[in-house]
């Protein structure tokens, strides 16, 4: 009867262990390191794609225009300020003309003088003329000698070379005169085209040099975003491509935009492509000059080809591909890709074929050996 016992007794301990074994089997199966890996697959099928560029810009103005004196001097008043509009020909400021108004007075004073002398000397000459004719008449009656007359050519001759000398200085006093007036206009600072202030480098009172930049003026309808492409992608950027324009101050709103031009030189160092984008209706108000912007150009689109998600490229052991699964059974295939667009889209030129099936996403790392159980989403992916 005791051994009976004993006997039940290590049946049911044995039943035990076998129920645990068999639990932790299933436990190891289904939720452990061997359990099989969720993933979520796609098909791989023909697309048209269209890419498209992304680059950061600055904003900048193609019309700079820099007003300064073309003399050194003191600055005696500015009339226009920052953000203030101006017209072409409007005056902004006037730089102290210290004596330039006395030299001036004093050239006008040279010329009045030089003036009256020349007077002076025409009627000097006119006299000398009607002394020449006469002793010429004179002497055809024998009534004079020659000497008489030869001093008489001399003293118009005489008067002849002084009027012409004094052309000469009056031509010279004013040019001079010219001159100065020239340098006393160029003292008011003048807007030479239309547009809207953006800085004052100089403030009444202060003394600027010849050349320095007292104001600086950009025409509103210049303002541009000079756009850096990388290289790798900016394949068909071209003059005409739409543009969508996101202004950092202006996050929430899309402006659109077109390529004006690409530049002919590229950033050796950045390895990037500069282009000039336009707007296609200048915002209201005006973005700050040196503003960064988010610009998106869409190019053509390419013809179909076989395209599958971005999410889907693996990089192992250098070599990029995607997990391709065949009767529930994983390969790693080594595949060539081609463009992409901004949605994730990426041309596969070789390693695929149609209606293939590729893991899109997985919970975790794969490997070959991994056993697998497909659903039809993963918590923190979309569909």
């Amino acid at each position: 009867m005791q051994t009976f016992l004993l006997g039940k007794r290590a049946l049911s301990v044995l039943v035990v262990l076998i129920t645990l074994i068999l639990f932790l089997v299933y436990v190891l199966l289904r939720t452990g390191p061997f359990a099989p890996v969720k993933v979520t697959l796609i098909q791989v099928q023909y697309k048209s794609i269209q890419p498209s560029l992304f680059g950061i810009a600055t904003v900048e103005a193609r019309h700079n225009y820099k007003i300064g004196p073309t003399t050194a001097g003191r600055l005696k008043n500015l009339r226009v300020d920052i953000g203030d509009a101006v017209q072409a020909g409007q005056l902004l400021g006037e730089m102290d003309p210290v004596d330039l108004e006395e030299k001036i007075l004093a050239q006008r004073a040279i010329i009045q003088k030089i003036i009256s002398q020349q007077q002076d000397t025409q009627i000097r000459q006119k006299f000398a003329q009607q002394q020449v004719q006469r002793y010429q008449q004179l002497t055809k009656i024998n009534a004079t000698s020659q000497e008489s007359l030869a001093i008489k050519q001399q003293e118009l001759d005489l008067a002849t070379t002084a009027l012409g000398s004094m052309q000469q200085e009056l031509n010279k006093a004013r040019a001079d005169l010219n001159t100065l007036q020239a340098q006393r206009d160029n003292l008011n600072l003048m807007a030479t085209a239309p547009g809207i202030v953006t800085a004052r480098y100089a403030e009444p009172g202060s003394t600027v040099v010849a050349g320095q930049t007292v104001l600086e003026i950009v025409d509103p309808k210049s303002i541009w975003l000079n756009t850096r492409f990388d290289q790798s992608s900016a394949i068909g950027l071209a003059s005409g491509l739409p543009a969508q324009i996101h202004l950092r101050s202006r996050q929430s709103n899309t402006l659109s935009g077109q390529v004006l031009w690409v530049e002919p030189r590229a950033d050796v160092i950045t390895e990037e492509i500069l282009a000039k984008v336009v707007f296609s209706q200048q915002p209201n108000p005006l973005p700050p000059l040196g503003e960064l912007a988010e610009v998106t150009i869409k190019l053509a689109p390419l013809s179909r080809s076989l395209a599958i998600p971005n999410a889907a490229i693996h990089r192992i052991n250098n070599q990029v591909g995607v997990w391709k699964v065949t009767d529930q059974k994983l390969q790693f295939i080594e595949i060539k890709l081609g463009r992409s667009n901004l949605e994730g889209d990426v041309q596969v030129l070789d390693g695929l074929s149609e209606n293939d099936q590729i893991v899109l996403y997985s919970e975790k790392p794969l490997n070959a050996k991994n056993r697998l159980r497909i659903v039809k989403n993963l918590a923190g992916t979309s569909e």
